[in-house]
């Protein structure tokens, strides 16, 4: 078996399981897929429908079927001579609720605990409350009014003896040393009382002993009293009980706190601003150890082949966590069972910014493929309709808004409130650089802060990587200094003193001195990043959807094919195996949806004057919220192109519980949307007046009374660009399936895929309807022109999946080996068309498929172009590798060389093929 060749990437939940997926195994293989790409499968928070909030790294998670249930899949997948890759997340676990081991027990001892250096917990922030506590904000209001309500309760766990403070779902424990404060004298007997004395003061691994014992006596019938009586001292019912209860947690290594607090308060890195999710130092050997031991086991046990690293960009150091994972598995590969190939698939879930490469001392594969969504997805856009899409957009957002000045907008609310903490935390630690540097101690933090967001808000990736080292001799630190030089147009003189210091500090890798505030500022620009660009201004500029999506650059419009052309050749050339991928569980909306929207590039203006004919007709149903309508044009105008991105591809209005279902549909993504924009409503503090006047409009909108006028408006403009539509999404198919790289499938999407953001994107897929019609395909009742005529249903998506990958399968090395050859085309439609040709040896494919799809104008009835389409247009390919040529979308059909030229082969079908010698 060779490495990854394309893979299916599988979402595990309780709901779909490891046993759930070895069922459906069969159908991956005859689709032509080699390896099983699987969400997290550590054991995560219960009832967790992604696996991200891991809650024990040591076991498979036992929702899942655990243990047994992987090797059974594996054996499965070993059968067909496929392989696995899994999903592993050494950045964050799950914290809150109950059941993580290590959290309690920092809660418990805080910095005594053995567990405390796991976690990035400042534990001297500038908040003197805080000094050596943990920040715990988890209670649903302020804590003053959770103890007065009897919120705050304090409980006895008989099985291992422990107290703890219970707020619903949150468990605070009690730290041990204080347990002999919770009994009167007379509550105990003496042997009890001596072990309550040893627990005083005891150290974390010397009270285990002693937690014992008190747990067998809590057990007996006298001490299940005495616990019973003592509970009872701190009952928040009475004044005594809430005093007795506030002094007892007043004591301890963590302040309880109202979760709205976290943004400006906290003290220890998170997720993003996720306070469920807390920061892993894995940088330190022992934790990267504790992390990854149970994975590397399952690498060395030849039940996983390779890994997928979540956020990459959370650690502190990337490029040494990277070369510390390949020298552990390396360490284990002599285990692995005979026959397995040799070496792990690596893949970092990275986000690139215009112009950004992968660092390639990584050592890594690449990356999980949305660069390639960004590259494919500029290709299918024209630029042409830039301009009016642009106008559109300033008619709607009531003014000249471009995205860089939205995400930098966003970014500096994002630091006033989500992660004011961490930013206050920065700002603390180059306060104390500062106060010991004659150059800077008159620095004072607030003159820090105010530079520092200027910084912030022109940084353009997610992070340097100025913490794993210097920088290769020459290249200095390019994204510091422009984003310093770009800072400058908004400071003062006076500021520019402040800047140049900032700058040297965070350039100033290896210097040990600098080292936490460059880490701690690296921590703080990817959760900046993805917070104010994917999470709230996605959301915000709805210039056209199909641009925004995450690792795209919406303020890009289109690109062109000679761009694409050299992306390809460079990934050919770098990284041949990197990941392809045009859906994935984060994205904002389906692949096939992006691919309808992206249409409107190519008829704005008409699109414009729909738009806002809509928007006037569709005007008595908006409702005035304070003297504004609801919803304002900007959140209008983002409904009606979600509308037509996830419009079913059906031949009519949905009707009846189809009509229903994508009504609540739209309403759960209208409800997210509209909160993750924050411009009216959002998660924190919703606006519920404006939610519901939304809810309304849609409902009206959508209406399935024959009154709704606009019902059919809808249905017959997206009617006519869904043909299009489709034929973009069969192209960007068809370019992941061949281009340099290894492709991933996104679980369901080889039928059309017309989803919304998560968790909508993460429905359950129909895999018996897709079953069937795959074996409809390799019995040879059905192939892609064959099901051109009926290319609603989406089978004709997945004959064209399976014909490459089956391709791909029998010859491997074309696609990971074989040179990539751009093709150039000549012509009257050569906009239109994308060539380009592997070639290995003696053996070659070539690919032809579409782009700017409404200008071919093609049929709805099957797709084709009409006749004399491509007239006049050709590949200008003097070399080109004597024929036959055969179709893989076409079987039985072949052509001589100068027939693939003249552009045969796509006379009277779809205007897409891929061809290989004979």
């Amino acid at each position: 078996m060779l490495g990854p060749r394309a893979t299916v990437r599988l979402q595990f939940h309780a709901g779909f399981t490891l046993d759930d997926a070895a069922a459906r195994v069969d159908y991956f293989a005859d689709l032509g897929i080699s390896h099983i790409y699987a969400s997290p499968l550590l054991a995560a928070r219960p009832g967790s429908t992604h696996g991200y909030d891991t809650l024990d790294f040591g076991r498979v998670n036992p929702e899942l079927g655990g243990y047994d249930a992987l090797v059974r899949l594996v054996a499965r997948l070993r059968a067909r001579g496929m392989g696995l890759i899994l999903d592993i997340v050494p950045n964050h676990m799950a914290v809150g609720g109950s059941g993580n081991a290590w959290w309690e027990d920092v809660l418990a001892w805080g910095r005594a605990s053995r567990h405390a250096h796991m976690f990035d917990i400042d534990w001297t922030p500038p908040d003197e409350t805080l000094r050596d506590r943990v920040l715990v904000p988890f209670l649903a209001a302020p804590y003053g009014d959770c103890l007065a309500k009897g919120e705050l309760v304090l409980r006895h766990d008989a099985q291992d003896g422990r107290f703890a403070c219970w707020h619903y779902e949150h468990c605070f424990p009690i730290c041990p040393s204080h347990y002999p404060d919770l009994f009167d004298a007379d509550d105990v007997p003496p042997p009890v009382a001596g072990v309550l004395d040893m627990l005083r003061g005891a150290p974390p691994d010397a009270a285990a002993a002693w937690l014992h014992v008190l747990a067998d006596w809590a057990r007996t019938p006298e001490g299940a009293t005495a616990i019973d009586r003592a509970l009872a001292r701190f009952v928040p019912a009475t004044g005594a009980g809430r005093a007795r209860l506030h002094a007892l947690l007043d004591r301890q290594h963590y302040r309880l706190a109202w979760w709205r607090t976290a943004g400006d308060i906290i003290n220890w890195r998170r997720f993003f601003d996720i306070t469920g999710l807390a920061g892993v130092c894995v940088e330190h050997p022992d934790v990267f150890d504790a992390v990854h031991g149970t994975v590397i086991a399952l690498y060395a046990q030849g039940l996983i082949d390779g890994m997928r690293v979540d956020h990459i960009d959370g650690l502190a150091r990337p490029g040494a966590y990277c070369a510390r994972l390949r020298h552990a598995l390396a360490a284990v590969e002599a285990q692995r069972p005979a026959g397995l190939p040799p070496g792990p698939a690596l893949y970092v879930e990275k986000i690139l910014a215009a112009g950004e490469t992968l660092p390639a001392g990584w050592g890594v594969d690449g990356t999980t493929g949305y660069d390639f969504l960004e590259q494919v997805d500029l290709l299918l856009h024209d630029q042409r309709g830039e301009g009016a899409l642009d106008d559109l957009w300033v008619w709607g957002a009531g003014g000249a808004t471009s995205f860089d000045a939205e995400q930098r907008a966003a970014r500096g609310m994002i630091l006033d409130h989500a992660l004011g903490a961490d930013l206050a935390r920065l700002v603390h630690v180059l306060a104390g650089l500062a106060r010991r540097d004659p150059a800077a101690c008159d620095f004072t933090p607030a003159a820090l802060a105010r530079v520092l967001r200027r910084i912030l808000a022109e940084f353009p990736v997610y992070r340097s990587y100025a913490a794993d080292g210097p920088p290769p001799a020459g290249t200095g630190n390019r994204v510091l200094h422009d984003s310093c030089r770009a800072a400058r147009a908004g400071l003062a003189p006076s500021q520019m003193p402040v800047l140049a210091w900032l700058e040297r500090q965070f350039g100033a890798a290896g210097r040990p001195a600098a080292g936490e505030a460059i880490t701690c500022f690296e921590h703080l620009t990817a959760p900046l990043a993805a917070k104010a660009v994917e999470d709230t201004s996605f959301y915000r500029y709805g210039r056209l959807l199909s641009r925004n999506d995450v690792g795209t650059h919406p303020g890009h419009f289109a690109g062109t094919v000679a761009a694409f052309h050299a992306a390809n050749t460079v990934r050919r050339r770098d990284w041949p195996r990197a990941m392809l991928a045009t859906a994935t569980h984060d994205h904002k909306r389906g692949e096939d949806a992006r691919a309808r929207l992206a249409v409107l590039s190519e008829c704005g203006r008409e699109w414009a004057r729909i738009a806002t004919g809509w928007s006037a007709h569709n005007a008595p149903l908006r409702a005035s919220i304070s003297g504004a309508g609801a919803p304002d044009r900007a959140d209008e105008l983002i409904l009606y192109q979600a509308l037509i991105g996830a419009w079913p591809m059906t031949d009519a209005p949905p009707h009846g519980k189809e009509a229903a279902d994508f009504r609540d549909r739209m309403a759960a993504w209208q409800l997210k949307a509209l909160r993750e924009a924050k411009r009216h409503t959002s998660w924190t503090d919703p606006d519920t007046a404006y939610e519901d006047a939304c809810r309304t409009f849609l409902d009206a909108i959508l209406s399935p009374d024959p009154s709704n006028a606009f019902l059919p408006m809808l249905d017959g403009f997206i009617g006519r660009i869904a043909p299009a539509g489709a034929l973009n999404g069969l192209a960007q198919t068809a370019l992941r399936l061949t281009g340099p790289g290894m492709p991933d499938l996104y679980q369901g999407c080889e039928f059309w895929d017309l989803s919304l953001v998560d968790p909508d994107n993460r429905r359950p897929v129909d895999f018996d309807a897709r079953t069937r019609a795959l074996a409809a395909v390799t019995a040879g009742e059905a192939d892609c022109a064959s099901l051109a005529p009926l290319w609603r249903d989406g089978r004709v998506k997945q004959a064209l999946i399976g014909a490459v990958l089956r391709f791909r399968a029998s010859d491997p090395a074309l696609f990971i080996e074989g040179a990539y050859r751009p093709v150039r085309v000549t012509g009257g439609r050569r906009r239109n068309l994308v060539a380009f040709a592997r070639t290995l040896d003696h053996r070659a494919m070539l690919v032809l498929v579409p782009r700017l799809t409404l200008g071919l104008t093609p049929s709805p009835a099957d797709l084709s172009c009409p006749p004399g389409t491509w007239r006049g247009t050709a590949l200008d390919w003097g070399d080109a590798p004597s024929g036959p040529w055969r179709s893989l979308l076409r079987p039985g059909r072949t052509f001589d060389t100068a027939a693939v030229r003249e552009l045969a082969t796509l006379a009277g079908g779809m205007p897409l093929d891929v061809l290989v010698t004979e």
